[in-house]
């Protein structure tokens, strides 16, 4: 029977699951993204490339340079947490017996579970929030070095 308390827990268990399966959509699409620009502005340097000025390269680099560590800062926020000294859940059923899971689950660890589940979803998403700032500076420079490149083709 499940009490107000218990509701509660459950609930709460419910949350921030969802909450880290919403960090792992918005990473895998983010990579998605940042690997199709990165392809794009690949294809295009080599074609343009003889009319591409050195500040451009400079400018564009440094724009690639930064996609590439927003990918390497989402790959970290979906690497698996298997909970650290203390684990939770099945990183610890990983290391019991069968007696012993059965022990462990005749117990309410739900709080304990919402806890390190909270604080992996946490992680999660300030590595994702980084990796869209990262994103961000990285489009930035790379549009600067289109506008290099057709502002040195005017000229």
């Amino acid at each position: 029977m499940n009490t107000p308390d218990s509701s509660g827990l459950m609930a709460a268990h419910a949350e921030v699951k969802a909450e880290i399966a919403r960090t792992d959509t918005k990473t895998g699409l983010l990579l998605a993204f940042i690997g199709a620009v990165i392809a794009v502005v690949g294809t295009l340097a080599k074609d343009v490339h003889p009319h591409i000025p050195t500040a451009a390269y400079m400018v564009g680099g440094i724009g690639v340079a930064v996609l590439i560590g927003a990918a390497g800062m989402l790959l970290r926020a979906v690497r698996p947490n298997l909970g650290g000294r203390a684990p939770v859940g099945f990183p610890r059923w990983a290391t019991l017996t069968p007696d012993e899971i059965r022990a462990e689950l005749a117990q309410d660890r739900r709080a304990e579970h919402i806890a390190a589940l909270s604080r992996i979803a946490v992680a999660k998403y300030v590595r994702l929030r980084r990796a869209v700032d990262l994103t961000c500076v990285g489009g930035v420079l790379l549009i600067a070095a289109a506008v290099i490149t057709v502002v040195g083709s005017v000229a």
